[in-house]
C-alpha cells in the first residue's frame, strides 16, 4: 500500500511539473493556457513539488504571489498528509 502511495507522489508531481513545461510554451506562443486552480488542485492532490520545480526550471507562475506563497504552503500540506497517510496504512 505505501508502494502505492508513493507511487501516486511521484507521478502527480512529474505529471505537474510537465503541465508547467506545456503551459510555460503554450505563454511564450501566445496560446490558450492552463487554468492556474487546475495547477492548485494538482499540488493541492500531491504535486506541490512538481510545480515549484516547475516554476524553478522554466520561470514560469514566479511573478505571481498566488503561487510564491501559496506552492510552498502546499508542499508544507503535502509533507503532513503523506506522513499522515503512511503512519495511518495498516
Amino acid at each position: 500500500m505505501n508502494d502505492s502511495i508513493l507511487l501516486f507522489v511521484i507521478a502527480v508531481n512529474v505529471f505537474t511539473l510537465f503541465l508547467m513545461r506545456i503551459d510555460k510554451q503554450k505563454a511564450i506562443k501566445g496560446q490558450y493556457r492552463i487554468p492556474e486552480r487546475t495547477f492548485f488542485l494538482l499540488s493541492f492532490l500531491g504535486g506541490a513539488i512538481g510545480t515549484f520545480l516547475g516554476m524553478k526550471l522554466f520561470r514560469h507562475k514566479t511573478k505571481h504571489k498566488r503561487f510564491t506563497i501559496g506552492i510552498p504552503v502546499l508542499i508544507i500540506w503535502n509533507a503532513f498528509a503523506f506522513i499522515y497517510i503512511i503512519s495511518n496504512v495498516a
